[in-house]
């Protein structure tokens, strides 16, 4: 027998079509990554320390990093408070425990919350069902306690997923995973039990593979532009979904904080645009458009 196929086969020119709030054509998420690396990580057997020393203590990946909370996140937010942007956090839970001022600063202003983890040095790999589920369970009991809300979605950390990580996530009452990077609209993803959605995430528009791979910073700018015309002229036929996802680390520098400033205004300077966050997406897409698209992979599976 074939194993199940995770994400479904849906051809874009053949799907039902995708409307979003008040007829907008593309819906915008934005997703820091706020995260916490460190310094003396567990062992992990797949743990590389980035590469760029053999095992820990790695003074200047850490630092670097940790940049992004004492500095880039702060400039951030200005920016995004700036534009009334709510965006949705990409998030090393453990975060909301070593650095309270920043988990105030994400209630106030009423983020969502998309699992990253608890470290970004704790990965997914090599581990059992049973951690699993209790890792996530440990998550909520975090997040809950100390915003108030719930997460809705997952990323697992540093990209790094397991067998059984979206079978455990239904099971444990998430809504949607951001780790398939396989679409410009959220999709149906297959589970033991229980519904779960993909929500459109990018390393395209992503200042770490930009910046970490050595691109001009105008790079990201350029990105934004075109990648949002693209999504935009085709979203009239049926609705997109376009991600910026970024590092504070990495955009809150003092050099780059512009682009994020210049993405926003040109993105949010259209009409018709969603400003929503990965739990509203997936929400939407799942009172509307699920059923939808699980009928039509019905029909279309050969008998």
């Amino acid at each position: 027998m074939p194993e199940r196929e995770p994400v479904p086969y849906l051809p874009l020119h053949r799907r039902p079509r995708i409307t979003w709030p008040g007829g907008a054509r593309v819906a915008l998420w934005v997703a820091p990554n706020v995260e916490f690396y460190e310094l003396m990580p567990p062992e992990n057997p797949l743990f590389t320390a980035w590469g760029r020393v053999s095992e820990p203590p790695d003074v200047m990946s850490y630092g670097y990093r940790d940049f992004g909370n004492r500095v880039g996140f702060w400039r951030v937010l200005e920016v995004l408070d700036r534009h009334g942007v709510r965006a949705t956090a990409s998030l090393n839970v453990a975060v909301l425990e070593h650095l309270p001022e920043i988990a105030e600063a994400m209630a106030a202003r009423e983020w969502a919350f998309m699992g990253h983890g608890l470290y970004n040095t704790r990965f997914l790999y090599g581990i059992s069902r049973e951690e699993e589920r209790s890792l996530y369970q440990e998550m909520q009991e975090i997040v809950e306690r100390r915003t108030g809300r719930r997460m809705l979605g997952m990323f697992g950390p540093h990209a790094s997923l397991s067998p059984h990580t979206m079978d455990v996530m239904a099971e444990e009452g998430f809504l949607y995973s951001a780790d398939w990077l396989l679409d410009d609209q959220p999709f149906p993803i297959a589970t033991e039990s229980g519904r779960l959605v993909g929500v459109p995430y990018s390393f395209e528009v992503n200042d770490g593979p930009l910046f970490l791979g050595s691109h001009a910073d105008d790079e990201f700018l350029t990105r934004c532009r075109d990648q949002f015309d693209v999504l935009y002229e085709e979203g009239a036929e049926s609705g997109r979904v376009m991600c910026i996802a970024f590092h504070p680390f990495l955009l809150g520098q003092p050099h780059r904080i512009a682009l994020l400033d210049e993405a926003l205004a040109y993105v949010l300077g259209h009409e018709r645009i969603w400003a929503a966050t990965g739990d509203e997406i997936a929400q939407w897409y799942l009172k509307r458009h699920h059923e939808e698209a699980l009928a039509y992979l019905a029909s279309a599976e050969p008998e």
